[in-house]
């Protein structure tokens, strides 16, 4: 077999040889992510947010990670916080990401949801939804990076998660199997 070895690259350098802030947001712009909402109980309500950015970190023991704007108006709440909830979402729920993404609204208003024993929220018709215990919370540049180690799950069966690409949400379902 042969290989192309004449891949012509074009990098994004943006002066001293780093890549600029809006190369770096284009570049990530294009790059599919699960969609979740996080949500927390504390003495004022309910927090919820919509995050791009989790990931799985560690099966055993099982850990997660997300980000969040170091200027997101749920940071406090965060940091104040011992546990979190971490919905993801389906692809009919991309209302809901919205309305979570939403500055200046009562987030939770219309939205199906229910109280762990803990108090924490869980949204309704999610794939799947994680209460965890917040283990690290690190500044990163301009956002703070949370690791969260998984405490109780349920997940469905659905195939149809909600998905972020090129700001614009989308879903994945048996019509996108590639093999």
């Amino acid at each position: 077999m042969s290989v192309d070895h004449s891949l012509e690259l074009h990098p994004i350098v943006a002066g001293a040889g780093e890549v600029g802030e809006d190369d770096f947001k284009a570049i990530f712009r294009h790059h599919p992510a699960g969609v979740a909402v996080i949500t927390l109980r504390t003495p004022h309500g309910p927090v919820g947010f919509t995050a791009t950015s989790v990931i799985s970190v560690s099966a055993a023991p099982p850990m997660l990670a997300f980000s969040l704007a170091a200027t997101s108006s749920s940071r406090r709440a965060l940091e104040e916080n011992d546990t979190v909830v971490v919905n993801l979402l389906a692809a009919e729920q991309h209302d809901v990401a919205t309305r979570f993404a939403a500055r200046g609204v009562d987030r939770f208003a219309g939205v199906d949801w229910c109280p762990l024993p803990a108090g924490e929220p869980v949204l309704g018709g999610t794939t799947a939804w994680v209460r965890g215990r917040i283990e690290q919370r690190v500044p990163v540049g301009d956002s703070l990076l949370i690791t969260v180690h998984a405490l109780l799950a349920e997940h469905s069966r659905s195939e149809n998660p909600l998905v972020y690409k090129g700001r614009t949400y989308h879903h994945l379902g048996t019509h996108s199997r590639l093999a």
